[in-house]
């Protein structure tokens, strides 16, 4: 039988991102790999222009989401490119075309209803698109394959 500190040891090991991706994450909030590469603080990224997005998603009812654009991030950061490879904390990628940023505003949330994401409830940081405002190009399956949540790293591509 397991002793209450061996469950409570399994346990956290079961609740924790993937070793690899925890240790490459380490000391940097976000990480946007491009021509170069560039670690957001987790101070530097809040101290960036926050944009609102009022939306529903298929996984959460209607919420104020903020952040920053996430042109803005990549523009901060001096990466370009046509199209970006999102890394999440549990494994989940996904790819993004560059042109979805002007076209739907595209924000980089932290914050849902005025409350700072964790990794428990999709952050701390989730790609959010205005869904409610285009519903008929935003509900689709691809679309919402492009709403990664616990977004650690940004690689840009050419």
């Amino acid at each position: 039988m397991l002793r209450r500190r061996q469950f409570v040891r399994i346990a956290a090991l079961a609740c924790a991102p993937p070793l690899s991706l925890a240790g490459a994450a380490q000391g940097a909030f976000l990480t946007v790999r491009g021509q170069a590469s560039y670690r957001f603080s987790e101070e530097q990224f809040m101290s960036l222009r926050s944009s609102v997005i009022v939306t529903s998603t298929p996984w959460t009812r209607r919420a104020r989401f903020d952040g920053p654009l996430l042109s803005d991030v990549l523009r901060h950061a001096g990466a370009d490119g046509s199209r970006l490879n999102v890394e999440c904390l549990d494994g989940y990628s996904c790819s993004i075309p560059m042109s979805d940023l002007p076209a739907y505003g595209v924000i980089l949330a932290h914050s849902r209803n005025g409350k700072r994401m964790t990794a428990r409830d999709y952050g701390p940081l989730w790609i959010m698109y205005p869904r409610d405002a285009h519903p008929e190009a935003l509900s689709t399956v691809l679309s919402y394959a492009k709403s990664a949540w616990q977004v650690w790293r940004i690689t840009v591509v050419s």
